[in-house]
């Protein structure tokens, strides 16, 4: 007997689903393209989020925001898991912010974080 894993849905707030169509438009990416999220190692808490425009692949999970589509690799999946992310603007700047469940200790960037 298999075991699945079970997971959290990911959340893109109605601000950041609207800055992504705008990144969309400033790159030119197309229709076919998706918000690919991810995780890889480094920054000054072990990991970072990556976040760019690609195709979706066969293995990535898809999140769909109205028009905006979401994909993440089986190996960020795990980190992700649960993971709001809203757009902020601030006194500090304006960027995508990522409310992460899963990490157990952020930087003062806010782009980074151990889990």
């Amino acid at each position: 007997m298999s075991e699945t894993a079970t997971f959290d849905p990911i959340v893109l707030t109605e601000h950041a689903v609207e800055k992504v169509r705008v990144a969309m438009r400033k790159e030119g990416a197309g229709p076919e393209k998706a918000l690919r999220l991810g995780v890889v190692g480094g920054g000054c808490s072990g990991f970072s989020y990556t976040m760019g425009f690609d195709d979706p692949k066969d293995d990535d999970a898809v999140f769909t925001f109205d028009d905006v589509r979401v994909v993440i690799d089986p190996a960020s999946r795990e980190y992700l898991d649960g993971t709001i992310i809203d757009y902020v603007t601030g006194l500090h700047g304006s960027g995508f912010k990522f409310e992460n469940p899963k990490a157990s200790r952020t930087c003062g960037c806010g782009s980074s974080f151990s889990a």
